[in-house]
């Protein structure tokens, strides 16, 4: 396949070491799919540096294994797919950006705050229930006043 972008951070080791997206699908690094060797301890910086202690080293011994490609390209160049994913609208993969930092050990959240827009709808809902209900009123009162003209 080609290359994809999500937001996502919910990543995981697979049972060959590869580390991967939630979906399964590998995270790239430098050079590929990020190969994680056996190891006591992993760690992802704030650049994207995957780093590891590996299995019988010291737990201030860090191996650097790679680094996520971390990209920021324009929202204009990227179309959502079918998966969720962001691909390049020309096919081509954008350039890594230094400048990208990522929060490790946190999940974005949405920006909808369920319960304010729960109690928002059911506002929408009963203000729209009254409004039919002001709308019925006036009809009736147009047929009342109406009639009262036609006895008249």
């Amino acid at each position: 396949g080609s290359e994809a972008y999500t937001r996502a951070g919910d990543l995981h080791l697979s049972t060959n070491g590869i580390l991967e997206t939630s979906t399964g699908r590998p995270v790239l690094g430098n050079g590929g799919p990020i190969a994680i060797p056996p190891h006591q301890k992993l760690n992802i910086g704030s650049d994207g540096t995957v780093s590891i202690v590996p299995l019988g080293q010291l737990p201030n011994t860090l191996a650097v294994v790679d680094r996520i490609k971390l990209v920021n390209p324009p929202l204009a160049d990227l179309t959502r797919g079918p998966d969720g994913l962001f691909v390049p609208r020309d096919g081509k993969p954008a350039p890594a950006d230094a400048s990208v930092r990522l929060v490790s050990g946190a999940l974005e959240s949405s920006n909808v705050n369920p319960v304010d827009s729960m109690v928002r709808m059911i506002e929408l809902a009963r203000s729209f229930d009254m409004q039919v209900k002001v709308m019925q009123a006036a009809r009736r009162n147009d047929a009342a006043t109406a009639q009262l003209m036609r006895i008249q």
